[in-house]
């Protein structure tokens, strides 16, 4: 019985929350189901237009995630579903392969969820959580603020009722420009109005879903006006019923770009939902477990692509009503789910009057939510660097479009990585009367360093693309001492990894300084250092190497006075002695 609810809260958390549901916890589940529910519905219609799908699809795509997620999902706040990034890179991956062809854009879109959701899974078995820290912060706010442009800016025909010919933002922006004098103004006064409704609930009415309020009000006006027979353009009819498979066979080169296209999705949609999750969970005081994330991110798509739907990812929005509400557990997302497939068997027909203006309206609010001025700002004040790295990434998506704007993220997110960790801080250690051991001289003034003697600490690890500048900071600061230096003892605290081309260049430095007369040694080096190596390699070629190893700094001051003292009675030079 112990392994077996071991197992399901290893592998089926929700389940294990579910199974020690408290009834006190039920009243506030319901009404935080329901309220998630209401805003979940209109949300999914608008965002299947930014994926280019059907309304209807839209709502496959926030039901049946939610009811995958409660099974496996570790956070007890987060709700799953359409996400406006993850569905405008869906639209820019599928429009260049289906070449205007609808049926085989639904069948590409159903492969590229499953795909999704399978290499989810597969790297949440590999335990690959720690990519939710690969693109940089300055770097995904940069992309986010990328995106929700090119999103306010692809609504701007449904709003103003023009009719758009797409293409890149800048083009829709050249295109607005043009198109103002043709701009339908029923459908303008309509979405205007609905927009600032959307607005004033939001500010006043936190608590009321807003885009409920939004879509009611906008079949209202559109049924009373009879706002449709004087052009303003509205959702259609909506089939109800469950969804119903439909698969098609392509060449294997689809597949693969398909394939390449959903690691990019993988990337970017982990990122934001798991960010998400950690923040709702840290509110609430419990952690999350990003291995297992990723293994309920891939169930929610697998789940919706067997549903026919698109891919998903935690949803901030609607986590955010969950959170106000109240929501104690994973049943907040069973109950959204079986709210929203009623309304899908047996209430569609009101759906076919909801304005597109209104769902524009819904989807330039929810865009204008990904915009972060503040870190902008903040990032300003903090770091000029980072700054100008989100801007740049900013800028780079909008020229080079959605998916040149992942791969770009991502480059720039390891150039960053490589410019922060190829030139680490350093140190020359001093002994400061005030406090004990060795520290940097530079935060120390007053610190005393013994003549002769370099105590030097890297503050990173050494690896082949900062290799190069640790060996040259030695050689710098040997020929800038104040006085001739006769050792060189390097504190190895802070290295916990060093490769290859690292020990390679280790060895040349200290055939380079044993030739000059200077003794290159270490102290506080870790055991662990050798774990990346052919153990009998790393004994004959390092771990053989003894001579000038310490346990600690200490010994190594002690050992070098020690040599002094005997060179002053007899005169020997140690550096000469070991060759």
């Amino acid at each position: 019985m112990m392994e077996k609810k071991g197992f399901i809260a290893r592998w089926l958390p929700g389940v294990s929350t579910l199974l020690g549901y408290q009834r006190q916890w039920l009243g506030r589940d319901l009404a935080a189901g329901l309220s998630v529910a209401a805003i979940a519905l209109p949300v999914g219609i608008a965002y299947a237009s930014l994926a280019g799908v059907p309304p209807v699809v839209g709502i496959y795509s926030a039901i049946f995630p939610l009811l995958a997620y409660a099974l496996f999902g570790s956070s007890r706040q987060l709700m799953t579903g359409p996400d406006a990034a993850t569905c405008i890179m869906v639209g820019a991956i599928l429009g260049p392969l289906a070449k205007g062809n609808d049926e085989q854009y639904m069948a590409m879109m159903v492969i590229l969820t499953l795909m999704t959701g399978l290499l989810y899974v597969l790297a949440g078995i590999g335990r690959m959580g720690f990519i939710a820290n690969f693109l940089s912060q300055p770097v995904l706010t940069g992309y986010l603020n990328a995106i929700a442009l090119i999103i306010i800016v692809g609504q701007l025909p449904k709003f103003f009722g023009y009719q758009g010919a797409g293409g890149e933002l800048f083009d829709q922006l050249r295109e607005f420009v043009l198109q103002i004098g043709n701009i339908h103004l029923p459908t303008t006064i309509l979405g205007g109005g609905l927009l600032s409704l959307l607005l004033l609930v939001r500010r006043f009415m936190p608590a009321v879903p807003s885009a409920l309020v939004v879509v009611i009000v906008g079949i209202m006006a559109v049924t009373l006006l009879q706002l449709d027979q004087h052009g303003v353009a509205v959702l259609g009819a909506v089939p109800a019923g469950l969804p119903q498979p439909h698969w098609a066979v392509f060449e294997f080169d689809t597949y693969r770009t398909l394939f390449r296209d959903s690691a990019g999705l993988v990337l970017i949609s982990f990122t934001s939902g798991v960010l998400t999750a950690k923040s709702f969970a840290r509110r609430n005081h419990y952690e999350i477990v990003a291995n297992q994330e990723l293994i309920a991110f891939g169930a929610c798509n697998l789940a919706s692509g067997l549903a026919q739907g698109f891919p998903v990812t935690g949803a901030d929005s609607r986590t955010a009503v969950n959170n106000a509400m109240g929501g104690k557990t994973q049943l907040v997302g069973v109950v959204a789910a079986i709210a929203m497939l009623l309304i899908l068997l047996f209430f569609t027909g009101p759906l076919a009057q909801v304005p597109s203006a209104g769902l524009a309206a819904v989807i330039i609010v929810a865009a204008a939510g990904l915009f972060d001025l503040g870190s902008l700002r903040s990032l300003r004040r903090m770091s000029s660097n980072e700054f100008w790295l989100s801007l740049v990434t900013t800028i780079g998506v909008l020229a080079l479009g959605v998916l040149d704007g992942v791969l770009l993220a991502v480059v720039l997110s390891l150039v960053w990585l490589l410019a922060v960790s190829s030139k680490p801080k350093d140190a020359v250690l001093g002994r400061a009367k005030e406090v004990k051991g060795y520290h940097n001289i530079r935060d120390y003034p007053n610190a005393t360093t013994v003549p002769g003697l370099l105590l030097y600490r890297f503050e990173s690890n050494v690896l082949f693309y900062n290799v190069d500048y640790f060996c040259d900071r030695i050689r710098h600061l040997i020929a800038t001492a104040e006085h001739p230096v006769q050792w060189v003892v390097i504190d190895a605290s802070p290295i916990n990894l060093v490769d290859g081309s690292g020990i390679q260049k280790c060895r040349e430095l200290f055939d380079e300084l044993a030739a000059l007369n200077i003794v290159l040694g270490y102290a506080k080096a870790k055991q662990s250092l050798s774990r990346h190596f052919n153990q009998d390699w790393f004994t004959q070629h390092v771990g053989s190497a003894r001579a000038y190893q310490f346990r600690t700094i200490k010994q190594a001051v002690t050992a070098f006075k020690a040599q002094q003292t005997q060179n002053s009675k007899d005169g020997t030079n140690l550096s000469s002695s070991q060759d």
